[in-house]
């Protein structure tokens, strides 16, 4: 059994998936029907969704599962395996894009999908690098996004670079977003609406007069599109200013 001081003192060893674990106690009779790993993880995923990160507790889980906090320790060891298991679920929703596509068009397709998934699950930004990620999920978007970098044509030396400015982006971007969208909902409120309140709060403050006074020409300038509807565009752009950027450098080398 791994215990949550054995995370802290080799974090790099201490993982759900570098171990092959027993149960930690002996299973009895009287344990319910129908619990296993899968079920676990998949109500950990609608807790941290529903609830947040920081409310998160294994007694909270077990009474989502209508168990006693203790049973879940047949399955798990510590509250991190819970979350390495519940963030290698949702790497699941990354579906490979077709082989045989244009790489700028597979890189497109990956980057969407990344951001698509940390606005959907907010709780899974703050955790991307905390673990080791080696689980089944986690390791097949790697392989995709590292087989959509080499088929780049950039030299090997490049390549880790090039992943580092697309996913690091769409990492900043989607994380922003996510906790955007997440704030505004708490608030009673559409993105736009908070947006509109808080440009209207903004213009009230004479110290911070003349910080919004460019948004009324740039909203005209884009068609009087809303804040999805331009986000959308803008992260188009910045992924094509990265694909353009690849492009360039994999000429440059060559």
């Amino acid at each position: 059994m791994v215990s949550a001081a054995d995370r802290v003192e080799n974090p790099v060893r201490s993982s759900v998936w570098l171990k092959t674990r027993q149960p930690a106690r002996s299973r009895r009779t009287d344990q319910p029907a129908g619990l296993d790993r899968e079920r676990i993880t998949a109500a950990s995923v609608r807790l941290l969704d529903a609830e947040g990160l920081a409310k998160f507790s294994m007694r909270r889980l077990a009474a989502e599962l209508n168990v006693t906090a203790m049973s879940l320790y047949w399955y798990v060891d510590t509250k991190d395996d819970l979350l390495e298991l519940a963030l290698d679920a949702v790497y699941g929703e990354i579906a490979p894009p077709p082989a045989d596509a244009p790489w700028q068009d597979r890189l497109r397709a990956v980057a969407a999908a990344y951001r698509g998934l940390l606005v959907r699950h907010v709780w899974v930004s703050p955790l991307a690098g905390r673990f080791l990620n080696l689980g089944p999920h986690a390791l097949r978007v790697t392989r995709t996004v590292r087989d959509v970098i080499r088929a780049t044509g950039l030299p090997p030396e490049s390549r880790d670079g090039a992943l580092a400015a697309v996913f690091q982006f769409v990492y900043g971007f989607g994380t922003a977003e996510g906790r955007f969208a997440r704030r505004s909902a708490e608030a009673g409120l559409t993105q736009d609406e908070y947006v509109r309140q808080a440009r209207a709060a903004i213009q009230e403050q004479p110290r911070l007069d003349g910080l919004v006074e460019d948004s009324p020409g740039l909203t005209a300038a884009r068609g009087g599109a809303g804040v999805e509807e331009t986000r959308e565009r803008d992260f188009a752009f910045a992924l094509d200013l990265l694909i353009a950027g690849i492009d360039a450098m994999r000429e440059r080398a060559r």
